[in-house]
């Protein structure tokens, strides 16, 4: 569900969880299924997320890995982004760029 007071506000999105073989030792794979207008997710699903790449720990839960990307949609990351055009518009005109996710959100996460 898009977290309130966010522009995912009222969306169902999707995503796709993997485990690799050495599961907990090394991050699960997670993508979106749903598409979204987020500077820290790409065309493909793709997060940037330092939690699924550098920064995991196999103390780390399915529910916490769901739960910081909940906290991504509410607070993105321009400073790392994987799509540089949707964080220049955030940084540049957030209200544009709310608008647009709020948008895609209804087109592409309406339940």
């Amino acid at each position: 569900m898009g977290p309130a007071g966010s522009p995912y506000a009222g969306g169902v999105f999707f995503l796709d969880i993997h485990f690799p073989h050495d599961y907990p030792f090394k991050p699960p794979k997670v993508t979106f299924k749903t598409r979204i207008y987020h500077c820290n997710i790409n065309s493909n699903g793709g997060i940037c997320l330092d939690i699924l790449k550098d920064q995991w720990s196999p103390a780390l839960t399915v529910s916490k890995v769901l739960l910081s990307i909940c906290s991504l949609l509410t607070d993105p990351n321009p400073n790392d982004p994987l799509v540089g055009s949707i964080a220049q518009q955030l940084l540049a005109d957030k209200e544009a760029h709310d608008k647009t996710a709020a948008d895609w959100t209804k087109r592409y996460a309406q339940g």
